[in-house]
């Protein structure tokens, strides 16, 4: 009897609602506050636009120096870079495409019609976020040798320009073809009339 009460003593803090629950709920609270920290970070980021983009452009350049001094990891980049590329045609592509669904808005195609922003698939901050996390995640991988697959380099980024080349010839024939620019560069300045005299 007294093994039996001395042994229920010992599983009593192990398990069930009480241990359990607790060490749960502080994973649970920690990850809350990382993920609210996170959050602050990129609100405070999204009227940065350029800063943004020069903080990705440095991590893609020390990515691509860890690469180059390792002499590896070309699956990873390779991934990294069809990944990219497809953030990069949904960036420039009309959130309705004219040629599938005809009956939503259209763009104007006259200067009398009515002036229709641009509206992207994939908006600009979005593209950013999507394209910093793949690099990331890339950049964890050089780290693991089990990605660093031996594959003759050169094919690769072959085919890549190859996949690049063309599909931005037919997304510039979309954009000729449906008359769109997907790049605006702020708001047009006027001349005042009272800086001519």
């Amino acid at each position: 009897m007294a093994a039996k009460a001395s042994a229920g003593k010992f599983y009593e803090g192990l398990g069930g609602q009480e241990g359990g629950n607790n060490a749960v709920e502080k994973v649970k609270a920690f990850q809350a506050k990382l993920n609210q920290q996170l959050q602050v970070l990129l609100d405070k980021s999204t009227p940065k636009p350029l800063e943004r983009w020069l903080l990705l452009a440095a991590i893609v350049l020390i990515y691509f120096i860890r690469t180059f001094l390792l002499r590896g990891f070309y699956i990873v980049t390779y991934a990294l870079g069809i990944y990219n590329l497809n953030l990069l045609i949904g960036f420039i592509s009309p959130q309705i495409d004219p040629e599938t669904e005809g009956d939503g808005p259209q763009l104007p195609t006259k200067s009398d019609q009515e002036f229709k922003p641009f509206v992207r698939r994939l908006p600009e901050f979005k593209f950013w976020r999507a394209a910093m996390k793949s690099v990331l995640i890339g950049f964890t991988m050089t780290f693991f040798p089990m990605f660093d697959l031996p594959v003759f380099w050169p094919v690769l980024l072959l085919y890549w320009i190859m996949l690049f080349t063309v599909t931005m010839k037919k997304q510039i024939k979309h954009m000729i073809k449906h008359k769109y620019v997907p790049f605006s560069f702020g708001k047009k300045k006027y001349n005042n009339g009272a800086a001519k005299k």
